[in-house]
């Protein structure tokens, strides 16, 4: 199944043109397809519960939609998926990608893309899954945060970052993630392997933890002086 595109110089967030665009289908009675908004920049990009996401000229500013084969509960199934299959894609440029928990991309602990998975649902029956991308390829970066440019060691920009050069592979990943979508041990294990575990501990209520891995149902376990504890997304 090909995708269909539409590409945007500009728009307050892909997310609310991808939505304007499903809401049209759906009245008009066409079935689901593969459907990807990308936006040169966003005015009014946003990442995790809401948060501003920078997205100026050089990223790559996404929000998909795709079939979705997997049962409920399934954003956790999602959003490991989509962030396996995008690591993937940057690993095969060369990078050393892990998974910040829940829905982050780091090369060498500086975040390189984020992720904002969502189910869209019709009554207890998933629909489609929706995801948004935002990777930063060859734009400027905020504090703490890496580019593809960066990591491939120019920062002036480089070939392989160019957004046109980047769009194939995310829809790779997110063609990845709808393939293995009832593969969850296999996701989750692939998930693991590339997960964030920083040295110093995870701040969690004021106190450091140590990630301990991931829990079947994707939630993020943490451990203290022989306590366990299991953090859950939150979107």
């Amino acid at each position: 199944m090909s995708w269909q595109l539409r590409r945007l110089p500009v728009c307050a967030s892909t997310e609310i043109e991808l939505d304007r665009w499903l809401e049209r289908r759906q009245a008009a009675g066409m079935s689901l397809q593969r459907l990807a908004v990308t936006a040169r920049r966003q005015r009014f990009g946003h990442g995790q519960e809401g948060r501003p996401w920078l997205s100026p000229a050089g990223g790559i500013w996404l929000s998909a939609a795709i079939p979705w084969a997997g049962a409920l509960p399934g954003t956790a199934s999602l959003g490991l998926a989509v962030a396996v299959g995008l690591a993937q894609q940057l690993e095969a440029l060369g990078l050393a990608v892990q998974l910040k928990w829940p829905n982050d991309l780091l090369v060498g602990d500086r975040k390189i893309a984020g992720l904002l998975p969502r189910m869209r649902l019709r009554g207890q029956r998933i629909r489609a899954a929706q995801v948004g991308v935002g990777l930063n390829g060859c734009n400027r970066v905020p504090p703490g945060a890496l580019s593809v440019a960066e990591a491939l060691g120019c920062r002036q920009g480089h070939p392989l970052a160019r957004p046109e050069r980047l769009l194939p592979r995310v829809l790779a990943g997110l063609e990845w993630a709808a393939a293995h979508a009832q593969q969850p041990c296999q996701v989750r294990a692939a998930a693991e392997a590339r997960l964030w575990r920083p040295g110093a501990g995870w701040l969690h209520d004021g106190e450091l933890w140590q990630v301990l891995g991931l829990h079947a149902d994707g939630r993020l376990r943490l451990g203290r002086q022989g306590r366990e504890l299991a953090l859950q997304r939150h979107f």
